[in-house]
């Protein structure tokens, strides 16, 4: 799947020396220590480590974290839409209760096919064109919410939805270890600020148009926001392929014509040349010498050769590394059973929660207008819940496994007590807690992962 792991499989390729305190062996010079035991696109991908370390948080740096965080906000500024648009949709089309569901289980088929889709395809085709893609596929399906006339074409326009945002966290998350320095890597949990940034979006908007204009009109803006982030990234800023992603592909060539272009935007001068990569030891006798029984799959001159049925095959083989011994399936259960209860959360704050809160208002005689009003003040808390998750982990003390340990049984904490209370103050504050420990457990485990 889309990750750093072929990338940096080695624990030598996550070294964090500065550029100033390492030799320079960018001459691709096997005496390298740094280079023992490594295969050749190892010694490849450790070039590019260090070329792009030497850049600092350049330009091009910059631009990349801001539009990979453009996604994480359009992660978030949907999955709390359809919480938002549910009541007025049931209002308007006249479904049960029993059906209002549905319209968050379309939305959550749809991210976790699009997740797995894109997960593999980021690593055919590239992830440049999966970068701009997913973006792209939800901009255009969140406009055509807009249209139906029916709740059925409701429902199978937000499966699209999701099919296209489920694509973002794992490609934006991708990209940044790629291109990020490797002493800057922190700024990975800062991502995560764009999240709550997209609720507050989503519901300012929703506060604006719901209750005067209707539903449509808040899908129109959200996919309008999705259509400019596009435009942001497919126009504004020309994204560069991946380096290391040319080098798995064999294409060592177009590799350096990205490294040059990304100095030259930072405005200094690559140290890597073609010449660089043929220096270094040939394939075949790098892999002889190898110290870990699990070697990175076709990479190199022998993936360029690829055809595409080959190309899926050799993604999908590489799911066994996943399972290879016990150690690894246990790690791999566990990951993901963290995911499913953080998503979890999730779907209870963005999906669940603002109808509730809707129906525990209009009890307590607050209009749908000051509910609305009162998403954005709740999820406003969400922003420095990142900056408190970011904060967490790093204190010896309570380190990251009691960051979520104290964040989620905080949060559930807070679910109950909102159940048991019925006041406009008390409906604020207790969503407010909820978002605001959600946030911070997993920023936590999207820095571990």
């Amino acid at each position: 799947m889309a990750n750093d792991e072929e990338f940096n499989s080695s624990s030598v390729l996550d070294k964090e020396d500065s550029p100033e305190e390492r030799p320079n062996y960018q001459d691709g010079n096997s005496r390298d220590p740094e280079m023992e035991g490594l295969t050749l696109y190892e010694k490849k991908a450790l070039l590019v480590n260090r070329e792009l370390d030497s850049h600092g948080m350049g330009k091009y740096q910059w631009y990349i974290f801001f539009l990979c965080g453009f996604g994480y906000l359009v992660d978030l500024l949907y999955a709390q839409a359809f919480g938002l648009v549910e009541p007025a949709m049931q209002q308007e089309f006249g479904f049960g209760k029993k059906e209002s569901g549905n319209i968050f289980s379309s939305f959550s088929a749809g991210l976790t096919a699009g997740a797995f889709v894109w997960g593999v395809l980021v690593d055919i085709i590239g992830r440049q064109y999966a970068f701009n893609l997913t973006v792209l596929i939800s901009s255009i399906f969140g406009l055509c919410l807009a249209a139906p006339s029916t709740y059925n074409g409701v429902l199978v326009l937000t499966a699209f939805v999701g099919f296209g945002v489920g694509g973002n966290i794992p490609i934006d998350t991708t990209i940044c270890l790629e291109f990020l320095p490797q002493n800057r890597r922190f700024l990975l949990a800062m991502l995560s600020v764009f999240q709550p940034l997209g609720v507050v979006i989503s519901s300012g908007i929703a506060y604006g148009f719901i209750p005067f204009m209707g539903w449509r009109y808040t899908l129109i803006c959200l996919g309008a926001i999705c259509l400019t982030i596009f435009f942001l990234r497919f126009v504004v800023f020309r994204f560069q392929e991946s380096p290391k992603f040319l080098l798995y592909r064999g294409r060592d060539d177009k590799a350096v014509k990205v490294l040059q272009k990304i100095a030259k935007f930072n405005g200094r001068e690559s140290s890597i040349t073609l010449e660089t990569f043929e220096a270094l030891t040939n394939e075949h006798a790098s892999m002889a010498n190898r110290d870990t029984d699990m070697p990175i799959l076709d990479a190199g001159l022998e993936n360029l050769k690829s055809t595409w049925v080959e190309k899926i095959k050799i993604e999908l083989r590489r799911c066994k590394i996943l399972f290879s011994d016990f150690s690894m399936a246990r790690l791999t259960i566990l990951v993901w059973i963290t995911y499913i209860f953080d998503y979890w959360g999730f779907s209870i704050a963005g999906s669940f929660l603002p109808t509730i809160l809707l129906q525990k208002n209009s009890a307590i005689d607050i209009s749908t207008a000051e509910t609305y009003r009162n998403f954005v003040i709740i999820y406003i808390c969400g922003i420095p819940g990142v900056l408190l998750g970011a904060l967490m982990y790093t204190v010896p003390r309570v380190g990251r496994k009691w960051a979520m340990v104290g964040s989620s049984a905080l949060m559930g904490i807070s679910l109950f007590l909102f159940a048991t209370v019925n006041t406009e103050a008390s409906n604020i504050g207790l969503n407010a807690m909820v978002g605001k420990l959600l946030i911070p457990s997993h920023v936590v485990l999207e820095v571990e992962s």
